[in-house]
């Protein structure tokens, strides 16, 4: 069973940055991809980024070139690495880790992120 666990969330003024933190106990980087996706209020579900269990790396277009994910092999963690932050990255951010060979999924509780001056 993989336990999933977002933490890095918080109140940030435009235009400042954040790092969200994704760790899956109980996955390994070879056979879990993981990914981080929003919902901000009134919206539905937006995919962010993703890092498969082969390295490759997807962001969205929405947040290219602000966002980037990582993965830490040792610790076991995948960050979400977010500068320039502005109002309507405002969301609940949630990690999503999926077994590659059996695409079982598991979901963190979410981290909420809040952009404002």
């Amino acid at each position: 069973q993989v336990q999933v666990a977002e933490s890095g969330g918080g109140l940030v003024h435009p235009g400042g940055s954040l790092r969200l933190s994704c760790a899956a106990s109980g996955s390994r980087a070879d056979t879990h991809s993981v990914g981080w996706y929003r919902r901000a209020p009134g919206k539905q579900r937006e995919f962010i980024a993703i890092i498969t269990s082969s390295g490759n790396q997807m962001v969205a277009p929405s947040v290219e070139g602000r966002f980037t994910i990582s993965r830490d092999n040792v610790e076991n963690t995948v960050s979400l690495q977010m500068i320039d932050l502005k109002p309507e990255d405002t969301a609940v951010y949630y990690c999503h880790v999926v077994n590659d060979y059996t695409l079982r999924e598991f979901w963190g509780q979410g981290t909420q992120v809040t952009v404002s001056s």
